[in-house]
Formats: C-alpha cells, structure tokens, sequence
C-alpha cells in the first residue's frame, strides 16, 4: 500500500475520534495539564460515565494517557500540540463564518433592492 494511502486512512482515523464536540472540549480542558474524570465532568456538564467513554476512545487512538494515583486516575495529552492544532483551526471557521456573513447582508441588500 503506497505511503500516502496508509497516511491519509489514519490521518481520517485521528479526524474521526476528534469528531465529536466532547472530545474536542476534553482536549481543550486538558491543554493545560492533567485532569481526572469528575473534574471533566464538572465542566463539560456530561455523565461520568459519558466522560469516561471519550476518554476510552481517545485513550484508544493515543490523544490521552493516564496516570493513576491510588484510586484516581488522572488524564493528560500524550502529545499537547493537538491542541494547538484545533485552536489554529477555528480560523478555518472564522473565514466560514465572514463568508457566511457576507451572502447574509448580500442576500438581504438583494430582497430590499428586488422589492
């Protein structure tokens, strides 16, 4: 299988398991060091259990790791530059969002002149 073939199918693996908004706000939350699962929970406002599941994917494909400290166990980012990375891409949403605005006020300049 050529190389850019294997890249490209666990590049879409990687973009899967972050395809959820949780995920997405869990890697956030753990930009900054390590948190248990309660403390997610608190500030994502999702069952334990929910957390918990999230985190067994993102566990699953290398985004977290944990440590455990007695009956704690506490999760970081395996490699914290993921963050980075989909804090760069809500520029991406930015250039949507002008766009969006843009056709917003051209469409209703067109009713006012069409009318």
């Amino acid at each position: 299988m050529p190389n850019r073939t294997v890249v490209s199918k666990e590049l879409a693996k990687l973009l899967g398991v972050l395809s959820h908004p949780h995920r997405i706000r869990i890697i956030e939350e753990l930009r900054d060091g390590e948190k248990d699962v309660n403390s997610l929970q608190t500030v994502l406002g999702v069952s334990h259990s929910g957390v918990s599941q999230h985190l067994s994917l993102l566990r699953s494909h290398r985004v977290v790791e944990e440590r455990r400290e007695g009956r704690h166990v506490f999760y970081h980012l395996l490699q914290p530059a993921i963050a980075r990375w989909l804090t760069e891409g809500l520029d991406f949403l930015e250039v949507t969002a002008t766009q969006v605005n843009e056709l917003r006020e051209a469409v209703e300049a067109t009713k006012i002149f069409w009318s």
